[in-house]
């Protein structure tokens, strides 16, 4: 853990009275992940995309400054954010190509919480420090060729024999899977019973028998991290590898998402806060008929309109996460915040194109980059389309609940 973790000052917020950064702490943390990602992460956006790597100093950067551990309890190793706080380092975070990110984000979200919310004691003593420190990257093995949207549906098998359950099965487009020194896998361990309820949460190191990585699949965007497919050839794990109880999975894999989208949101406003800043340099500099582009009400419309939505954003986030943070069901409104701030930076991010114009389909100015980076978001931690669903899901419980 870096030097910043070293100086956490913990205080009790909210009714449940869970810990926080001291302010001093917070803000000297969000002034240092600013100037990491304008003075050392931004310069190497376009050799990144380029190159499809990540290169490793710049991994080990991450570790120094503590960014792995975002979201572990401290007595853990971690800098155990609230909620509200890890949504302000992904705004910050956001203001830079969202492959940067990505290296932190399992580690942050999916590929910890679960260990956070339901690991017992000694999973959480073997697992979280090094998580924590970025020793370990993590990874969340839940989707399948069917099972994706319908996470209740895989069919990836984890049947108990004896004192082990063996997994047998395959995952697709498992970030960072190719770096992970630890997977959480979903699996059915209840063949005879359909559904969420035959479905159980396991952690399986890397290096387990059986347990081997695809090559790197091609992406649209997002250039530098990678996703793979997982496979589990009779994969023995031990007894105490299951995290929760048996039957539990899909509790696991929507507890976990409930955070998940919170921060993905957040990230989608960074990015859409950035592409806004470029969009109104350029159309203050670039002239057209002798004026520049920015005195033209059309463009100013469109700068408006980007500017009015991601405002709207910023607001759904900070409120969501603050009622997470004092213990209330967010479920409805993560979903809310997710489903709107990557639409949201969909449109921003064409807006962008079209301000910037012919700079804004080539390369150079970076534009087209992030247009491309921004499409995942509304895929990825449950499509829009699953978003709706939910949000229209719980409207309809609340209303039977009264």
């Amino acid at each position: 853990m870096g030097p910043l973790a070293n100086q956490v000052g913990l205080d009790p917020i909210g009714s449940d009275a869970s810990p926080q950064l001291s302010p001093e702490t917070l803000s000297q943390l969000l002034s240092e992940v600013r100037r990491f990602v304008d003075k050392r992460l931004r310069p190497l956006e376009a050799q990144v995309s380029e190159t499809n790597e990540m290169p490793e100093d710049v991994v080990q950067d991450m570790r120094d400054l503590g960014l792995f551990g975002l979201s572990i309890p401290a007595e853990h190793g971690g800098l155990g954010l609230t909620m509200h706080q890890e949504v302000l380092v992904a705004l910050e975070l956001g203001r830079v190509s969202p492959a940067f990110r990505a290296v932190i984000g399992t580690n942050v979200g999916i590929g910890s919480q679960g260990l956070v919310m339901f690991g017992t004691p000694e999973q959480k003593a073997r697992w979280l420090p090094r998580i924590a420190s970025g020793e370990i990257i993590t990874s969340f093995a839940l989707t399948e060729a069917e099972a994706g949207s319908d996470s209740a549906s895989v069919q990836t098998r984890a049947i108990r024999q004896g004192d082990s359950y063996v997994l047998n099965g395959a995952k697709r487009f498992i970030t960072n899977a190719g770096r992970a020194g630890l997977f959480t896998v979903i699996a059915r361990s209840d063949p005879n019973r359909a559904g969420s309820s035959g479905v159980s949460a396991f952690l399986a190191p890397a290096g387990t028998p059986g347990l081997t990585v695809g090559k790197p699949e091609r992406k649209m965007g997002q250039q530098g991290i990678h996703i793979h497919e997982v496979n589990f050839d009779d994969v023995r794990l031990p007894l105490d590898a299951r995290l929760g109880q048996e039957g539990e999975g899909f509790k696991v894999a929507m507890r976990v998402l409930d955070r998940g989208r919170l921060h993905i949101a957040a990230l989608c406003v960074g990015v859409a806060e950035r592409l806004i800043e470029d969009s109104v340099r350029y159309a203050s500099e670039r002239r057209q008929f002798g004026q520049p582009i920015a005195s033209f009400q059309l463009v100013q419309a469109m700068l408006a309109d980007s500017k009015t939505e991601a405002l709207a954003a910023r607001a759904m986030v900070l409120t969501a996460a603050g009622k997470h943070d004092h213990g209330e069901d967010v479920v409805l409104d993560a979903a809310a915040c997710k489903y709107f701030a990557s639409e949201m930076v969909g449109r921003v991010a064409d807006r962008a194109v079209q301000i910037f114009g012919g700079a804004g389909y080539v390369a150079d100015y970076g534009i087209e980059r992030l247009y491309r980076d921004v499409r995942v978001f509304r895929i990825y931690e449950g499509t829009s389309q699953i978003q709706q669903l939910v949000i229209a899901r719980e409207m309809l419980r609340q209303q039977a609940a009264g």
